[in-house]
């Protein structure tokens, strides 16, 4: 078994959808009426042959806090992962139906606790069904449970008191993953506050890819991108977004270019805009 690249195309999940080892996870997430929710029924409608489909909120998310989307206890992810089959002698493939950054949400929690084995696919559900490739329809099968030994957390995780340290901190660059009109304060917010943390620069997570062909722009651009912000002249790199799933898309696009992992804040502006005391601008 060898690790696939961190992006892989829709030619080679093409050629190894058999393998025994391939776990290949559909982790797409709709929002209905202001409201996050797990696609199950659009999975059960047409997915990849061989998916599983994974509820971010409810499998792989932290059921006891009061945030959306919290990253998990290390036992609890483990536990997530071995009744889908991930594990040791696995590799895993992530994709999405809808925004690529619900699949490297899965990507960066894998690689938190500790799994290396993980890729994104580029182009995601579009891609595969543009090109006309084979789909399924029902429910999934299950593989035989994995062995997914538990890793405590690699420190990649940012609270709001080291974000907060960051502000002034000439030797750390914040990125706000958000659009430009939600980081500007132009664009109404869910979260309360409008606008971004002060201090922070902004590469939306959605100008990392094509927007013709909905996959990963060249590395030299996603590079010079991250250069033109700042980042790449740092110590240390922050990412958030709204609730800790955007912010992911920018750990992945920087893993890409070979840089170290940024510290994702988890809690993002669903938890940084409820505070008043925390310091936010617009413009």
């Amino acid at each position: 078994m060898s690790a696939p690249s961190l992006l892989v195309t829709t030619a080679w999940l093409a050629d190894h959808l058999g393998d025994p080892d391939l776990r290949l996870l559909d982790s797409t997430v709709e929002n209905v009426d202001g409201r996050y929710v797990a696609d199950r029924a659009g999975f059960e409608a047409g997915h990849i042959p061989g998916a599983q489909f994974v509820d971010l909120q409810g499998d792989i998310s932290d059921q006891n806090s009061r945030l959306s989307f919290t990253a998990p206890q290390p036992a609890d992810f483990a536990r997530a992962m071995e009744r889908f089959g991930v594990g040791e002698g696995t590799r895993v493939v992530v994709y999405s139906r809808g925004n690529f950054w619900w699949a490297t949400r899965v990507w960066w929690l894998l690689r938190l606790f500790g799994f290396d084995a993980a890729a994104v696919l580029d182009g995601g559900w579009k891609a595969w069904v543009a090109e006309g490739r084979p789909i399924e329809t029902g429910a999934g099968r299950r593989p035989p449970p994995g062995r997914f030994a538990v890793h405590a957390a690699r420190p990649v995780i940012a609270g709001k008191e080291r974000v907060l340290a960051a502000v002034g901190d000439g030797s750390t660059c914040t990125i706000n993953a958000l659009p430009a009109a939600s980081h500007s304060g132009a664009a109404p917010s869910s979260y309360g506050r409008s606008g971004h943390i002060k201090g922070s620069v902004n590469v939306p997570g959605v100008a990392l890819i094509d927007p013709a062909s909905g996959r990963f722009r060249p590395r030299a651009e996603i590079e010079q991108m991250f250069r033109d912000a700042g980042a790449l002249d740092k110590d240390t790199v922050i990412s958030y977004c709204g609730g800790g799933i955007t912010a992911t898309a920018t750990a992945f696009a920087l893993a890409l270019i070979g840089r170290p992992d940024p510290l994702v804040y988890d809690g993002s502006l669903q938890e940084w805009a409820a505070d008043e005391r925390l310091p936010m601008v617009t413009g």
